[in-house]
């Protein structure tokens, strides 16, 4: 019965989707009364994609084994914050998470969202209309997930054990979170191509949403970051994986529509610009999208093996994509550019900006589909760091000084020579890191221009609050200064890491010890361990300085036996310059074990910087809604003085 109730409010929500749409095209050909019932219909709409993914949760709380989906990704044994997460983490699931999350986003805009015209926002809905509804026709007629058994099994096939992790448990809601978020974006972006409304307000509107969601893809493609670094027993926090790839591209977008609309929003300029990166944003969601769910990709976490589900969202790609691009030939014409600026100012750097980041996007859009692209064409071959590396590197340093130097740029027009003066201890900064790094010797150069440029970016994000109070600093700017030190920290954390790795490969016995880093690292002894769903073979392993002993760390190689699977379970010890990174391998010879270590200097560092960018986020949001808010009370005041004159 609860798998039914999900089903039935599932066609509910679709059929109040289609119903939104046929409203908001009838008010736009004169009839408001149905334009006026979009806004309750979509409340409506996201009530009922909520309790239809709260029936598929609670399915898998109680393991109900009449339900194909729960039998195929869970198990009577399992954990039940892995049995909740389970799901989501499948395909159907994490699709119903997806539309669950659409519709509710959707209806937040119909609840809250009070500044776009009339006409804009029934436009809007009705294009968010038609996105949902796309992907309820994906789930319903693809990707059913309360499809039932003839007969109900008796336990259940459990989940790839590389998922039974916390990390995993929250991860993909993150980031699903920010590729909705770009929907709305992409929404808005029709909806104001329909009425022709590219204003300020609009750019205000669009804004909160873009940064919302690109702080929700921040924190997604950080925690899976982490996830990788920790779960996977390779030591790497990013490998270039087509699917961290299908992440990236929308980030990337984001961060480029954001400034954009900042542009917008203050200076009224870059309106077709702003338009379209909406339209690019959202793409590269679906993209992402068709990527991990199509069957084109292997990975841990890509989803299915499905020419027909490839099929259906290559059709949804198209739909979406390919009208909003005709509606954005058919109507860009009759948007004006906007304000003229000097390009010695902030909106030219954030030009700049948007260029280097859509370079970016473009080479790991290409990195990302060639290897496609040719085996297609019956060779194979591979794309990885030798590519990623340093042709991003080419794009990306040339950001970072973007990034140092635009801030300090006035808006409309600037002068160079003060700007030079005021980050004079920026270059200072990049010049002593360069010299110090070449003269030690062991960085590559990519390393060390990373380096250097970090700790420039370092100095020149906090030089905007120079001379001034910080409390009285707007959140608006604090946000930018922290994001901008964030990224400093990752840059500086990658950086060193790449440069000073150390790793050790040994077969030891109990007792044996091996050195890495300066470490002292001795295999005390294996034993057996028992979990709620695994065995593993368990490490004792000591680490010292030779002199004096610091802590005991515990790797595992677990070996699940529903799916059979063994993986490892990493030791990490933190320091404040570095993490230790130990792996329990297989049995060698005799007694021995097989044991890999790494010493990475400063690479918490990564993750610590991408927590402050997403920080950085949601200070700048709080800012613009504290001044949306001061904006409609002052609004509202000067509405009643005229009332009560």
């Amino acid at each position: 019965m609860i798998a039914e109730l999900g089903l039935l409010a599932l066609w509910l929500a679709a059929g109040l989707a289609a119903f939104q749409l046929v409203a908001a095209i009838l008010a736009g050909r004169g009839a408001p009364v149905l334009g006026e019932a979009t806004r309750p219909v979509a409340v409506m709409q996201g009530l009922l994609a909520g309790f239809s993914f709260l029936m598929l949760v609670w399915l898998f709380a109680r393991t109900d084994l009449s339900v194909a989906l729960v039998v195929e990704n869970s198990h009577v044994a399992k954990p039940m914050i892995f049995k909740l997460s389970g799901a989501w983490a499948n395909h159907e699931g994490s699709m119903l998470l997806w539309v669950m999350v659409m519709a509710l986003s959707g209806a937040l805009v119909a609840l809250v969202e009070k500044r776009l015209s009339p006409a804009t926002m029934r436009a809007t809905l009705g294009a968010q209309a038609i996105v949902t509804l796309g992907f309820y026709a994906f789930l319903l007629i693809s990707s059913n997930p309360f499809e039932r058994l003839p007969v109900p099994a008796e336990q259940g096939n459990g989940l790839n054990p590389l998922l039974q992790d916390i990390g995993l448990a929250f991860h993909p809601p993150t980031l699903y979170i920010g590729y909705v978020g770009l929907s709305i974006a992409f929404s808005f972006a029709v909806g104001a191509l329909l009425t022709g409304e590219v204003t300020r307000d609009f750019a205000r509107t669009m804004r909160s949403w873009v940064l919302g969601a690109w702080i929700f893809l921040t924190i997604g493609l950080t925690a899976g970051s982490w996830w990788a670094y920790y779960e996977l027993g390779w030591g790497g926090w990013w490998f270039w994986d087509p699917v961290e790839n299908a992440a990236l591209m929308p980030w990337l977008a984001a961060t480029a529509l954001f400034h954009s609309t900042s542009v917008l929003a203050s200076r009224d300029a870059l309106r077709v610009w702003t338009i379209m990166l909406a339209v690019v944003a959202f793409s590269m969601a679906m993209v992402g999208t068709f990527l991990v769910r199509s069957g084109v990709l292997t990975s841990v976490h890509a989803f299915a093996v499905d020419p027909e589900r490839g099929t259906f969202l290559l059709g949804l790609l198209a739909l979406f994509i390919g009208g909003a691009l005709v509606l954005f030939a058919l109507r860009a014409g009759g948007i004006s550019e906007g304000a003229r600026f000097s390009w010695k100012s902030r909106e030219a750097s954030l030009v700049v900006n948007n260029v280097l980041l859509t370079a970016l996007l473009g080479i790991v859009l290409l990195g990302t589909l060639y290897p496609l692209l040719t085996e297609a064409l019956g060779t194979r071959v591979s794309v990885g760091p030798p590519y990623f590396n340093p042709v991003g590197a080419a794009f990306f340093f040339p950001l970072v000084l973007a990034m140092m130097v635009g801030p300090m740029l006035r808006w409309k027009d600037s002068n160079w020579a003060p700007v030079a003066k005021r980050l004079a201890p920026a270059w200072a900064t990049i010049v002593v890191i360069l010299v110090f790094v070449l003269i030690e010797g062991t960085a590559g150069w990519l390393s060390a221009l990373g380096l250097a440029l970090a700790g420039g970016l370092a100095v020149a994000s906090l030089l905007p609050l120079a001379g001034r109070k910080p409390w009285r600093a707007p959140l608006q700017l604090w946000g930018m200064v922290i994001a901008h030190f964030g990224l400093a920290l990752t840059l500086f954390g990658s950086s060193s890491e790449s440069a000073f790795i150390q790793e050790r490969l040994v077969s030891v016995a109990p007792g044996d010890s091996a050195e890495v880093g300066g470490w002292t690292v001795t295999l005390e002894k294996t034993r057996p361990v028992v979990g709620p769903n695994w065995t593993a073979i368990e490490g004792d392993v000591r680490i010292s300085d030779g002199e004096r002993d610091y802590v005991s760390l515990h790797p595992q190689r677990r070996s699940f036996w529903s799916p059979p699977q063994t993986t490892t379970e990493a030791a990490l010890w933190t320091r404040w310059n570095g993490q230790l990174y130990v792996v329990l391998g297989e049995k060698g010879d005799g007694s021995t074990r097989k044991l890999r270590m790494w010493w990475k200097p400063f690479v918490p560092f990564i993750w610590y910087g991408g927590l402050l960018v997403a920080l950085g986020g949601l200070l700048a949001l709080l800012g613009h809604a504290r001044s949306a808010l001061r904006r409609s009370i002052g609004l509202r005041r000067a509405a009643a003085r005229r009332e009560t004159v």
